[in-house]
């Protein structure tokens, strides 16, 4: 999955580039720095690869996130409606500007219920956030819809599928805005880094501003540029946008790696009758980052991931349903709201009771599913012997149930 396999002279040079200057901030010290400005390359090359008029780099896919709201106008007294399924910092970043997070349940996509959504929406409600959890994507049209007819702000969180796509558009460009992570373990990497993309000059203008103390950034002079409003250091170095700036070159070698080890793997997966596969909106959008496969039960699953684990065969395959950080099921600290800074008494109890509620219908699908991560380095040697392990294991235990019964 990750680009950091991949690591080559192209990162290095591009680095370099930065190091000879020694200037390693993305503003200002125009002489010195010779004409090196990765940060600003790097946001170009996003916009012509993906697809969309703007992107803001930011120093992570969470202040990307917190950059894009805040832009959007999501504040105190909004609601924003995300899936039970996806990483802390989907829900962090609703805190992080003072709405309140309002988690609902996935399907089988394993991603936002659009059942759900509605369900879920009040006069409070501001934006919907879909996440485009391992690879895949939400069922966009169906999100758009409900965006539309009742006037809400529609905020794509593509940080886990960059190179995704949803009927020719890439993930993260469709809504009003969307926000890629660029951290160690993502498609492309910066080491640590994140972008906003978006369509509306509004949004990027306010972006701009927002990662850099509120600078409007109109002058030849950093020093005398003016504040329209309060900003935040979410700046990216010109370090690691220069990392990112070698990978997005080579997205298309990662992509084509990725979606070819899948292919290999899910074909020797799907021998077994009792395994189902997540359900795609787009295949042809799928990055192929994960295979996510599901058993006809919870304890069949538990067993393998159980035999799997004896076999020392469960590195790279994820049981979400006993992971810390991306199911609500292990949320204690937002479940009781525990933050270092106190929150106003409503905004908690707000947070709690939302964290609280009944996640019946995501429990029933993530307790079934394992995920499996592509890696870029994999031999069609390796895939074999790595797909023959899961599926003997699997088999073991359908076998050992079966006598059971």
């Amino acid at each position: 999955m990750p680009g950091y396999e991949l690591w080559s002279d192209k990162e290095r040079k591009e680095v370099n580039d930065v190091l000879e200057t020694g200037i390693l901030m993305r503003y200002g010290f125009d002489g010195p720095r010779k004409g090196i400005w990765k940060s600003k390359e790097l946001e170009t090359a996003i916009c012509e690869t993906f697809g969309c008029q703007y992107a803001q780099l930011t120093s992570s896919g969470t202040s990307a996130l917190t950059t894009a709201m805040s832009a959007l106008g999501i504040g105190y007294g909004d609601e924003v409606i995300t899936p039970s399924f996806t990483f802390v910092a989907s829900f962090e970043a609703v805190l992080s500007v003072g709405a309140i997070p309002v988690l609902v349940d996935i399907d089988d996509t394993l991603t936002l219920s659009p059942e759900a959504v509605l369900k879920a929406i009040t006069p409070k409600t501001k934006a919907v956030m879909p996440v485009h959890m391992c690879g895949s994507m939400a069922d966009m049209d169906a999100l758009i819809t409900i965006c539309k007819e009742h006037n809400l702000i529609l905020l794509e969180d593509a940080c886990q599928s960059i190179g995704g796509s949803y009927k020719g558009k890439s993930l993260g460009t469709i809504g009003d805005a969307g926000t890629f992570s660029f951290d160690f373990v993502k498609t492309m990497t910066c080491a640590e880094g994140g972008v906003v993309m978006t369509n509306r000059e509004d949004v990027y203008i306010k972006s701009d501003g927002y990662t850099d103390h509120g600078h409007d950034h109109k002058g030849a002079d950093r020093g005398a540029d003016l504040h329209p409003f309060i900003g935040y250091n979410y700046r990216i170095s010109e370090l690691h946008a220069a990392v990112g700036l070698a990978q997005i070159k080579r997205l298309t070698e990662f992509l084509s790696l990725q979606k070819k080890n899948h292919g290999l793997l899910k074909d020797m997966l799907a021998k077994i009758p009792e395994i189902s596969f997540r359900r795609v909106p787009d295949p042809a959008g799928d990055s192929c980052s994960f295979i996510s496969w599901f058993l006809p039960t919870a304890e069949l699953t538990k067993a393998v991931v159980a035999e799997m684990k004896a076999q020392g065969i469960l590195p790279g395959n994820f049981y979400w349903f006993d992971n810390n950080w991306h199911y609500i099921r292990k949320w204690d600290h937002l479940k009781n709201s525990i933050t270092l800074n106190a929150l106003h008494p409503e905004v908690k109890a707000q947070v709690m009771q939302q964290a609280n509620k009944d996640f019946a219908a995501s429990d029933a699908v993530m307790s079934r599913c394992i995920s499996t991560s592509i890696s870029l380095l994999w031999t069609e040697e390796q895939i074999q012997e790595k797909g023959e392990k899961m599926v003997n294991a699997v088999r073991k235990v359908l076998a050992e149930q079966s006598v059971s019964l």
